[in-house]
């Protein structure tokens, strides 16, 4: 069973400046919410196969997961993977799509297609609200990648 999200937001900065702000992970600690570090698990340029640790700060705890870019096509898309049995979630795959669409030639139409997967017994029956909670920090990441971007 797959749960999934969406969450759309407009950015007034060009397709090209959106699609490396989300990759700039140095960057990161400037917007991301309760972010306490990433820590990068190979090196150079981000691409295909790149991997990271990530931590937040979530409901008072820290939470550690663990990132892997699947797929790069730049400017319009961006594919990560969460491996939650890596991480403190210990089970599940997380799939986060990114589609980035030139609205104006100034302005770009992010949307963030969310997928949850593997997940078994009581996580599978309260997936609904998971996927709300997933929904909702993720609105709030692009919030304030959206911030941050337009005051660069």
């Amino acid at each position: 069973m797959s749960i999934r999200f969406e969450v759309k937001r407009t950015i007034r900065v060009t397709q090209s400046i959106a699609y490396n702000g989300l990759l700039d992970l140095d960057s990161a600690k400037l917007w991301m919410q309760g972010l306490v570090g990433i820590e990068r698990l190979d090196e150079g340029p981000i691409r295909v196969g790149s991997q990271w640790k990530e931590t937040r700060k979530m409901f008072g705890k820290e939470a550690t997961e663990y990132f892997e870019v699947v797929e790069l096509s730049e400017p319009q898309k961006i594919v990560l993977r969460c491996d939650g049995t890596k991480g403190t979630t210990g089970k599940g795959e997380f799939v986060f799509t990114y589609t980035l669409l030139s609205a104006t030639e100034n302005h770009t139409e992010v949307t963030l297609n969310g997928e949850i997967n593997g997940l078994t017994g009581l996580t599978r029956f309260f997936g609904k609200l998971i996927a709300g909670t997933f929904k909702k920090a993720c609105e709030k990441d692009l919030d304030r990648l959206k911030n941050f971007l337009e005051q660069l």
